[in-house]
């Protein structure tokens, strides 16, 4: 990534003298800020902005370590087989053209892609705008020249975005509008050969980011994503485009993405330590703050005093915190005591602390800096909100107040509205200590939130080195899955899963009536009696499930009803019913982005409506299989409810755990679904298991 991030000499292919044109803006850009050599390359001039201008890449005297193509698709292979000649080591193609507009920009890609692996060539892009250095000043991209302004700010955000324009007038509107300071930008567009995953190992070891913020439509390599993510202690965020039905439609036009199910994603995600936004502002709010303040680190509770001058705003932000991994501190009688005199006598102090009547009574002046000294002193308080109203003049040393804060060691937050200009003010003032500032309320708790849930990741972050957990499968299980893949024997799926020794339901297959009448008598009514046919994942649909069968007549009746059903091509199975008030599901999934994906989640008639469900890549030791339930929302339910016996987390545990380690060993298996997965006396019984096999693998 060196050649991208530090090149000594760059050429710009495609560059031209002509203001406006995409060619123009990469060398004013380059030449603005970049202090190595730059060579324009373009066959039709002789000079560009005073410098020499050459015919081909391979004319250009001097090594070059980075080339930037802006020219029309076609002509990109021509140049990646000169830049192989020279012996350049990245190219940035930000020309559009590619795999992005269908089947023939798709062979063109991989052509480029091809020459550039017979040379050793990294590829960025294409279809991009490439990379903004704020800290060093240098635009390596096509956009509007003078991005870089005086009063642009170099700050710890470093976003990686796929998509190419919204990275340029997303950095622009963050800059000027919310004087937000960023490391670096990049804009990787296909994603062709450098991806996320690059570009995320390099930034979370650059000394000038603290927080990595990503915009991506579809992920190369999610098992490395989410295990830079789960290595690092910088804080990731990110915003997953194409989730909805119609959204994964338009990645795939718009980058050729293949979008992951959401339920996935966010699941993944989560178990990585990963903070998930919602849209593109929200992203930058979020590592706004987190490269302000560092993620607390000594046990923090996420106990807050907020300091408002309305008693509405007061209660709105405590409703804000309920569900949130923070609360209203409860003050001390110390600090009471503290705050007290700047009020009037017949105002008592709490929290929220409504200094209205103090500021009517003692100026603002000392009302602020009573009532934030006090509660930042008090060790019941994590953080502090300060609301504030700007007229059109700053009368409040604010940087005082937040000098405070920062001796203090604890987050200060600003919500601040009111006249423009002045907020701008404030803004820049408070940015310099650490104190972001917000024009919302309700993004100022997410952001805060977003700060004190980083104090408790999903997980413990991974060491290099650290071992696994032995795998709990035999190695010759894998001689029970049929060559020729798709649908397995139900009967047959559930023998796995009992040399696994999970808990299965008691069952005994019948060739006839009167067997299935046998069974049922030895393993004690009432009895639930199925019809296995081929290919029939689902029986209850296709009407091959009897239950609640209490006599040997009524299994009679029903053994007949089933084989009428299926003719010839199918066994019966009788399985001793299982009964309990709560029904989960878990399972198995070989996702495209992330690989084996271990599932767990509400079953029954609750699965579809409440849609509570949670995902973690395989395989998974006993902690993470346990953290991995932890993460349901049902907690109530799982815990015991109206009587009910508490489900037995550990046996669950074992399930999951085996569950990721047959998906991680075999990539015969594409799915596999245990629903329901009935809760009974606290246990768990699988009453139903389908096992599906990529076709044609053993």
């Amino acid at each position: 990534m060196e050649c991208f991030f530090n090149p000594r000499n760059v050429a710009i292919v495609g560059a031209t003298p002509t203001p406006g044109k995409g060619g123009y803006n990469i060398v004013y850009n380059i030449k603005k800020g970049f202090t190595g050599g730059i060579f324009p390359v373009n066959p039709n001039y002789g000079e560009i902005m005073g410098m020499v201008c050459y015919p081909s890449v391979d004319d250009i005297p001097e090594p070059i370590d980075l080339v930037i193509v802006f020219v029309p698709a076609a002509i990109v292979p021509e140049v990646i087989a000169a830049c192989g000649r020279k012996g350049v080591e990245g190219v940035i193609v930000q020309s559009a053209g590619f795999a992005e507009t269908g089947e023939n920009g798709s062979r063109l890609q991989e052509q480029v892609m091809s020459l550039a692996k017979q040379h050793g060539i990294r590829i960025w892009g294409p279809n991009c705008v490439g990379l903004v250095d704020i800290g060093r000043r240098q635009v390596f991209s096509f956009i509007a020249p003078g991005i870089l302004k005086p009063q642009v700010i170099a700050g710890g955000v470093s976003m990686i975005v796929q998509s190419g324009m919204l990275s340029g007038g997303f950095l622009m509107d963050m800059m000027m509008a919310d004087r937000m300071g960023f490391a670096k930008v990049c804009s990787i567009g296909n994603k062709m050969d450098v991806n996320e995953c690059d570009l995320l190992a390099y930034l979370l070891n650059d000394p000038q980011t603290r927080v990595v913020g990503c915009y991506l439509e579809n992920l190369v390599d999610g098992r490395r994503l989410i295990e830079l993510c789960r290595r690092t202690e910088k804080p990731v965020v990110i915003l997953k485009g194409g989730q909805s039905e119609h959204g994964a439609r338009a990645a795939q036009s718009h980058t050729a993405s293949m979008a992951a199910d959401r339920a996935v994603v966010r699941g993944i995600l989560a178990r990585a330590g990963v903070i998930e936004a919602r849209d593109f502002k929200q992203m930058a709010d979020i590592c706004n703050t987190l490269a302000l303040i560092p993620a607390p680190s000594n046990g923090e509770e996420g106990r807050v005093a907020v300091l408002t001058y309305s008693g509405g705003a007061g209660i709105v932000s405590t409703d804000l915190m309920e569900g949130r991994h923070m609360r209203l501190a409860e003050l001390s009688s110390d600090t009471i005591a503290k705050i007290q005199p700047v009020f009037p006598d017949w105002m008592p102090v709490g929290n929220p602390v409504d200094f209205w009547p103090a500021v009517e009574k003692s100026g603002p002046l000392k009302t602020y800096t009573t009532c934030l000294q006090a509660v930042l002193e008090d060790p019941g308080v994590d953080a502090v909100l300060l609301h504030m109203f700007l007229g059109g003049r700053m009368n409040l040393d604010v940087s005082s107040l937040a000098r405070a804060a920062e001796k203090a060691g604890k987050p200060l937050f600003c919500w601040a509205i009111g006249h423009d200009e002045v907020r701008r003010e404030l803004t820049d003032v408070f940015r310099e200590h650490g104190v972001p500032v917000f024009r919302e309320l309700e993004r100022t708790a997410e952001c805060m939130d977003a700060l004190f849930a980083k104090q408790k990741p999903a997980r413990p972050r991974i060491q290099a080195g650290e071992a696994a957990e032995k795998s709990v499968i035999p190695e010759d299980l894998s001689q029970r899955f049929p060559d020729a893949g798709g649908v397995m024997d139900e009967y047959e799926a559930r023998q796995i899963l009992r040399r696994l020794n999970m808990p299965v339901v008691e069952e005994s297959l019948a060739r006839s009536p009167e067997k299935a009448v046998e069974a049922a008598d030895q393993l004690g009514y009432p009895v639930v009696l199925k019809g296995i046919a081929p290919e029939r994942i689902h029986k209850t649909e296709a009407g091959l499930v009897r239950l609640d069968l209490r006599t040997a007549a009524e299994v009679c009746f029903a053994a007949h009803s089933l084989t009428d059903a299926m003719g010839e091509r199918g066994r019966l199975l009788v399985q001793r019913q299982v009964s309990g008030r709560l029904e989960l599901m878990a399972g198995l999934i070989r996702d495209k982005q992330f690989g084996p994906c271990v599932m767990i989640g509400l079953g029954g008639v609750l699965a579809e409506i409440m849609g509570d469900v949670a995902f973690s890549p395989a395989p998974l030791t006993g902690a993470d299989a346990l953290a991995l339930i932890d993460r349901l929302q049902s907690q109530q339910l799982l815990n015991g409810f109206r009587g009910e016996p508490a489900a037995d987390r550990s046996a669950l545990a074992h399930i999951l755990v085996c569950l990721g380690d047959l998906g991680n060993c075999f990539e015969a298996l594409q799915e596999i679904d245990l629903n329901p997965l009935i809760i009974s006396d606290g246990q768990p019984v699988v009453a139903d298991a389908a096992v599906i096999l990529k076709t044609g693998t053993s």
